[in-house]
């Protein structure tokens, strides 16, 4: 039967009723139903939060990029460490934007004991003994050129000698108080030596979260204008090539073997195949990141009255989940907060 615009809805009669014993929408009718027979659920333990920390006391700047995050020094950041802790979240992942001063060729700011990120864990761990903080390890941040290593002639990125150092580096972090150390360097080896260095400086409980499969994608951007550490050139000769997947699988079962304790994916919401294809291969608790470029794009289209940033996260953040990830770094917990569990 056609229908004319603004024509009454005439129901089928008796003898013309569809005979469907199977349907599907009887369990959609209301949002209790709903809820009863939801299989993806996104609680706030699922959560970790990034944060920058900047030199200083008293500071909050807003990155241009990513629209609602900041800069900390680090009394702020334990604000907002304690803030969020009270609401549930209780895992935070800490990344230095220094000045430029500090920087040099072979970022050997990374190595002092009494630089920004050593300084942090120790002053939270005080204030918030009950936190987990994970630690970056990787150069970048603090070399002038960039890069997640030492270079070479040419400008190699040097494979072992920078892994010798990343190990340094995650021993000083696990002394000064790091739940987790995550190594997001994508260098050959670097999970089996951070372990070594760990287990022999008595860090035997200092968890490895390793990057595992890092594409080399476009959507680090604005976290790479937040460190003020873009790199010259790319970084294409140590992070993924984003048209691949069995090598993605590769290096998460290599980091596996070399004693990973969490496996992770990056970027998140591009990558959910990924994620779903290492998720079936292994038994390790899997991140993903959910990154800068993927937040940005959420919060430019919000702004432009295209979407609700609310709505659209948590539609994002549910399938990285959905796809097998136990967890999740997201910037947009501001946003869905009240909508975890």
């Amino acid at each position: 039967m056609k229908l004319t615009p603004g024509a009454p809805f005439i129901p089928l009669s008796k003898e013309g009723a569809l005979t469907i014993p199977t349907r599907l929408r009887r369990l959609r009718s209301k949002k209790t139903l709903r809820g009863l027979v939801q299989e993806t659920l996104l609680t706030k333990r699922d959560f970790v939060l990034p944060l920058f920390l900047i030199e200083g006391q008293g500071k909050k700047v807003p990155i241009a990029s990513m629209p609602g995050i900041f800069r900390y020094s680090i009394d702020q950041a334990l604000e907002q460490i304690q803030a969020y802790f009270d609401q549930g979240i209780g895992t935070f992942a800490l990344f230095p934007c220094l000045p430029h001063e500090k920087k040099s060729w072979t970022g050997k700011e990374a190595f002092t004991k009494h630089a920004l990120i050593p300084k942090a864990l120790t002053f939270f761990r005080r204030f918030v003994p009950e936190a987990c903080l994970i630690a970056d390890v990787a150069l970048d941040p603090f070399t002038s050129h960039g890069h997640d290593g030492i270079l070479g002639e040419n400008h190699e990125v040097l494979n072992d000698v920078t892994v010798h150092y990343l190990a340094k580096m995650a021993l000083l972090y696990a002394n000064s108080g790091a739940d987790m150390v995550a190594p997001s360097d994508m260098m050959d080896g670097r999970v089996l030596r951070i372990r070594q260095m760990l287990d022999e400086g008595k860090s035997h409980n200092t968890a490895i979260l390793a990057y595992s499969a890092k594409y080399a994608s476009c959507f680090y951007k604005p976290f790479r204008e937040a460190l003020d550490s873009a790199p010259a050139g790319d970084k294409k000769s140590y992070q993924l090539d984003p048209a691949n997947q069995r090598e993605a699988l590769l290096e998460a079962h290599l980091d596996e073997e070399e004693h990973a304790d969490i496996l992770m994916v990056k970027p998140a919401g591009m990558y959910l195949d990924v994620i779903q294809s290492i998720r079936k291969q292994t038994k390790r608790p899997l991140a993903a990141y959910h990154v800068s470029g993927e937040y940005a794009m959420v919060m430019a289209a919000h702004q432009q009255g295209i979407l609700v940033a609310k709505e659209a996260f948590l539609e994002i953040l549910t399938s990285i989940k959905r796809a097998g990830a136990d967890l999740i770094f997201s910037y947009a917990l501001d946003h869905v907060l009240g909508e975890l569990l």
